[in-house]
């Protein structure tokens, strides 16, 4: 087995996912997959439908790809249970198939979403725990941001590691103005990050600069991670942290970061060196992106 794990968000339901070594692809829960194409948050419900809906397209003459028992995911419980898994063809073929043509709207996004800049950009990201990059940064610095940046979107923006030229905005908000932001970065590379409130505060107010075009949160909260990692010993399990809490968190601090302080204290873990931790974190927080 392996330590490789994700989770992908469909209108907020996730769908689990575990990778294969032997065969180098992704395996998705098939329960997950029906729960979110049935919007229906009882695991046991789903579970029973999947095993319905399996027979009946098995009687069909409709053969699924690679189901199987071999693969654990964590249950509402906590435990660890096997459970029937599809490849990327199972499952797109077990939407096409589904009753009703319910399953449109979830094709669409299963078919698109690794092909996005976000899904490329987050499978280059899975891969950045492995990679090395992040044991031969400086924590804290603007390049080591930069580093982060130009690895999760290098080929897909332009402007990948690169400090913005222009002023953004973004839902109403006014970062900060293009000819203040390197004198601006320079002050908050030198905000000290011994403690856990100076950690967050630095990570406030790098969010405040928006140093790029495009991609700041996604960059941004791993070069937090990797702060909290050298100073703390400690990292995040974005998996904690509701989405909405966080983002109206992250809105009010610039006059109240308060409650930042609060969800990200109570969501801190000392598996700072584990795989699955940090790919548990790519995928909250490229969820934390997606537009509701």
């Amino acid at each position: 087995m392996t330590s490789k794990k994700s989770i992908r968000f469909f209108n907020d339901s996730k769908v689990r996912a575990v990778w294969s070594d032997d065969e180098s692809k992704w395996y998705f829960s098939a329960t997950d997959v029906v729960r979110a194409i049935n919007d229906e948050e009882d695991y046991t419900k789903a579970g029973n439908y999947w095993r319905w809906l399996k027979k009946k397209l098995k009687g069909e003459g409709i053969q699924l790809v690679s189901v199987t028992h071999e693969f654990k995911f964590e249950a509402p419980d906590g435990k660890r249970r096997k459970a029937d898994v599809l490849d990327a063809q199972g499952v797109q073929m077990l939407a096409k198939h589904y009753p009703g043509n319910r399953a449109h709207a979830f094709l669409d996004w299963f078919t698109y979403s690794d092909n996005s800049i976000d899904g490329q950009s987050r499978k280059k990201a899975y891969t950045l725990f492995e990679s090395g990059l992040l044991d031969s940064m400086e924590a804290g610095t603007v390049k080591s941001l930069q580093q982060i940046h130009a690895y999760l979107f290098g080929g897909l923006y332009t402007f990948a590691g690169q400090i913005r030229q222009k002023t953004i905005w973004k839902d109403g908000t006014l970062f900060c103005r293009a000819e203040y932001l390197m004198e601006n970065l320079r002050q908050i590379e030198k905000m000290p990050q011994a403690t856990f409130d100076e950690i967050v505060s630095k990570y406030v107010e790098m969010n405040v600069a928006h140093p790029f075009m495009e991609g700041n949160g996604r960059s941004t909260r791993i070069w937090l991670d990797l702060i909290f990692k050298r100073s703390m010993q400690r990292c995040v399990d974005w998996s904690r942290i509701d989405k909405k809490e966080y983002l109206k968190a992250m809105r009010l601090s610039t006059v109240d970061a308060s409650e930042i302080h609060r969800l990200l204290r109570t969501a801190l873990t000392d598996r700072i060196n584990d795989c699955e931790m940090f790919m548990k974190g790519i995928d909250y927080s490229y969820y934390y992106e997606q537009e509701d």
